[in-house]
């Protein structure tokens, strides 16, 4: 697998990101990816080949083993973290047509035209909706894989000894898991991280909907702050009117003389 790639494909989403999603690409390299490359590959690089039951019957071996690990470990880690940080893409790609389309347009228009984003990057209108379904994916794949990892193996434990009764073993066969401590304890670190990175996806949803919820409520009261302003220097502009129309209306008669009423 080409973890460079994944790399520079998550380094690019990382500038769109929020403060939680670079926690998030955080964890997802130091304590996922890079814990899955160094050392859980070496984990259970030699669990076939440990695992050893108490007899010779030809094919009991590998049907015992099937049923305790229908899955490897591995490979489903190797699923969840393509499947958790593919979606990433959609991000990406949306940004780079929102350019494609601010680039022709400067093209059609010259470059002294309106632009159609003001930030390519900016989480407004279908990017917005974009980066949250990604969130919201990677929530339902980090949970699939830990309910997964729960069901197929009926817990995060390894017991030292394990008895099988499958076909064509002759009677209940004991097996031995090699090394069943230190699986136990990577198995529940990569379910602790997952838990970690569906929290923090989690609180990244209620944080841009809180955003956006503050931004719409302040531009509904900046609305009504302005028409209420209006409203009110239209009502002084009009009593101002009436005033002057008023002094308009009055007769400007000098008063009568004293001797003019004498008489």
């Amino acid at each position: 697998m080409n973890w460079a790639f994944l790399q520079g494909l998550l380094s690019g989403v990382n500038k769109y990101s929020t403060a939680f999603g670079r926690v998030w690409l955080s964890i997802v390299f130091l304590f996922r990816v890079m814990v899955f490359v160094v050392a859980a590959e070496k984990v259970w690089g030699d669990e076939q080949k440990d695992f050893t039951c108490n007899t010779n019957q030809p094919g009991c071996h590998n049907v015992c083993f099937d049923h305790f690990f229908p899955v490897s470990h591995v490979r489903l880690w190797a699923l969840q973290l393509i499947f958790v940080t593919c979606p990433s893409l959609l991000v990406v790609m949306h940004v780079a047509y929102r350019e494609d389309r601010e680039r022709k347009n400067r093209i059609k228009y010259g470059e002294n035209c309106k632009r159609l984003y003001q930030n390519t990057g900016k989480k407004r209108g279908g990017l917005w909706w974009t980066y949250v379904l990604t969130l919201v994916f990677k929530i339902g794949v980090d949970a699939t894989f830990v309910y997964l990892v729960y069901h197929i193996y009926e817990g995060y434990s390894f017991p030292n000894l394990v008895k099988c009764t499958q076909v064509p073993c002759p009677n209940t066969v004991d097996c031995f898991i090699a090394r069943p401590t230190e699986k136990r304890i990577f198995t529940i670190f990569m379910v602790v991280t997952s838990l970690t990175c569906i929290l923090l996806s989690f609180f990244e949803i209620l944080y841009l909907v809180g955003k956006r919820c503050h931004e719409f409520l302040s531009s509904a009261h900046h609305s009504r702050q302005v028409i209420t302003h209006s409203m009110s220097s239209g009502s002084k502009l009009m009593e101002a009117n009436a005033l002057k129309s008023a002094d308009k209306r009055t007769p400007d008669s000098p008063a009568p003389s004293y001797n003019v009423v004498v008489s």
